[in-house]
């Protein structure tokens, strides 16, 4: 009898579930060190998340027969945010003495790796998943994971924590400006597909 589910995609969704084991650990390790009110909130929030998506995965594929796996809820996360560009005095930074040092900026940072992590490994799983449910479901967790990084990093960003170095106004413009948009009427042109296949190439000689 075949197996429900490629060799694959289950090694893929073994990974994932094992990393989200070691993430929420992590995020469990890492909360007695958070003292800011809105980061503990938000790290209150997307432990409880990630908990009932990890448990929402793991009842998906061991009753999994091809059908059932559902790509879960989507994380709300805040909208209303507008970036702060440029560097003002980063503080200096270098690695902890002990753990006693551990502050709020690394568990900031601690969770935003966590999550950049994840999202890039469920990605890469679902594009080696055969099944269409368990696909949905890695997707939706790699889009879940990008956007609570990205509610980490509002509040770093706000905070001070993750500063955004910026070029001059005209070095980013000429980078961006270079790119100009295709012609797409160009493939469509009249007897485009003849003249390219009738062009000939120069034949190799031995």
């Amino acid at each position: 009898m075949a197996a429900h589910l490629g060799a694959h995609e289950t090694m893929e969704v073994h990974e994932v579930l094992s990393a989200t084991i070691t993430g929420i650990n992590t995020m469990q390790l890492y909360r007695p060190h958070a003292k800011d009110p809105q980061l503990t909130q938000i790290m209150d929030k997307q432990l409880q998340f990630t908990i009932d998506e990890y448990n929402r995965c793991v009842q998906a594929v061991q009753h999994l027969s091809g059908q059932g796996a559902t790509p879960g809820s989507p994380y709300a996360a805040s909208k209303n945010f507008t970036p702060t560009y440029g560097l003002d005095h980063p503080a200096p930074a270098s690695p902890n003495a002990s753990a006693n040092q551990i502050d709020d900026r690394d568990v900031a940072c601690a969770l935003l790796g966590l999550h950049k992590s994840s999202a890039s490994m469920k990605i890469i799983a679902a594009l080696e998943c055969a099944n269409p449910q368990l696909r949905s479901m890695m997707q939706q967790g790699a889009v879940n994971c990008s956007e609570q990084a990205y509610e980490v990093w509002q509040y770093m960003n706000q905070a001070g924590y993750y500063q955004v170095p910026t070029m001059k106004e005209m070095t980013t413009n000429t980078v961006l400006n270079h790119y100009q948009p295709a012609n797409a009427n160009a493939m469509g042109a009249p007897g485009y597909y003849q003249r390219t296949a009738t062009m000939t190439y120069p034949t190799m000689t031995q």
